[in-house]
């Protein structure tokens, strides 16, 4: 009978325990966040991100943060009263342009490990990894001329630095110079070299 009801006392102070557990949890609870990749809108008056839906946000404090224009960024944030939010915080993102080349041959593609490619926004967004060791690398984005098409070629140059360690790259590129005037979608192929070969995507902008 000792034996019991030891045993029943045990199980009352788990149960206490595991509820009193609980309650602290719930009152160190973390405030309700989104991270997405957003454009900086930058003018006279305020600093305000456009989302890729188009929706813009307003931030009540900018904590310091002062990009320039059309800089492509990660921004986490907690959603407060209609568009306005808290920054939580804003980090910069490799925002490059669409350059042109007449001779393929001569790009750098030092591959890649692709996790992620997707049009949003008007911008082509990629997220890569690439090894780094101490370098700088350099990327870039690059319409064929010689195509009738809209082919995209993307460069990576190691530029001489050794095996090292894998690191996540973020980058984005406008897509404004190839959409179709008349507002209809703007079909291209963005080519990227890989560790497994090159690979194509058929993509689309509208």
């Amino acid at each position: 009978m000792k034996r019991a009801m030891r045993r029943r006392i045990i199980a009352y102070l788990t149960v206490i325990l595991l509820i009193f557990g609980a309650c602290e949890k719930d009152d160190e609870r973390i405030d309700n966040f989104l991270v997405e990749f957003a454009t900086v809108i930058q003018t006279a008056d305020r600093l305000t991100f456009q989302l890729d839906n188009f929706k813009t946000l307003v931030p009540i404090d900018p904590r310091g943060y002062s990009g320039k224009d059309g800089q492509r960024v990660i921004l986490n944030h907690s959603p407060l009263r209609g568009d306005t939010i808290q920054i939580n915080s804003v980090n910069d993102i490799f925002t490059g342009i669409i350059r042109e080349s007449d001779d393929l041959s001569t790009l750098i593609k030092d591959p890649v490990k692709i996790q992620s490619v997707w049009v949003g926004g008007n911008h082509l967004n990629m997220i890569l990894e690439i090894e780094y060791f101490e370098k700088r690398h350099v990327v870039g984005l690059f319409r064929d001329t010689r195509s009738k098409d809209i082919d995209l070629h993307f460069s990576h140059s190691r530029e001489g630095d050794p095996p090292g360690y894998t690191e996540k790259f973020y980058a984005s590129f406008p897509l404004a110079n190839i959409k179709s005037s008349d507002g209809s979608p703007t079909p291209f192929r963005l080519h990227i070299h890989t560790h497994s070969g090159g690979r194509i995507f058929e993509m689309e902008v509208r």
